[in-house]
C-alpha cells in the first residue's frame, strides 16, 4: 500500500500569504528557473554532492510565463487572492476560467518542493477554529 499522507488542518488558500524560501534565477528571456537541491538528506549532501559537477548539484525547474508571473508576485505580503487578481489583469481571458485551479495546484507543488511557505498559516488556522 501507499505511504500514509501527513494531513494538516486545512486553511483557505486564497487567504494565505506565500513567501519564497527556495532559490531561483531569472533567465535572459525573463522566465524564472527554480533551483532545487538534488539531495535533501544531510548525509547524501555531504558524501555525494561534492563529487558532482557544480552544475549537477541542483535540479532546474523552468517556469512558463504564468508560473514566472506568479513567482515574481510572491513577496510575503500579497495573499493568493491578490496574486490571482494580478494574474487576471495581466493575462485576461487566457487564465480567466482556470485561475484558481491552476494556482491551487501550483502552490501545492511549490510548497511540496519547499520553494515557499505561508507567512500567515497559523493565523488562518486559528481563525478557522
Amino acid at each position: 500500500m501507499g505511504k500514509p499522507s501527513k494531513k494538516r488542518p486545512e486553511a483557505n488558500l486564497l487567504d494565505l500569504v506565500p513567501e519564497r524560501i527556495g532559490e531561483y534565477e531569472a533567465g535572459e528571456d525573463g522566465l524564472v528557473t527554480l533551483l532545487m537541491p538534488r539531495f535533501r538528506n544531510r548525509l547524501m549532501r555531504r558524501l555525494v554532492e561534492p563529487r558532482l559537477a557544480p552544475g549537477r548539484r541542483r535540479f532546474k525547474l523552468k517556469l512558463d510565463d504564468i508560473g514566472t508571473a506568479v513567482w515574481l508576485l510572491i513577496d510575503g505580503k500579497r495573499s493568493v487572492r491578490a496574486i490571482a487578481g494580478s494574474l487576471r489583469e495581466k493575462f485576461g481571458e487566457r487564465i480567466e476560467n482556470q485561475c484558481y485551479e491552476r494556482l491551487g495546484v501550483f502552490f501545492q507543488q511549490l510548497e511540496r518542493g519547499r520553494f515557499i511557505s505561508y507567512a500567515n498559516l497559523d493565523e488562518c488556522l486559528k481563525a478557522r477554529d
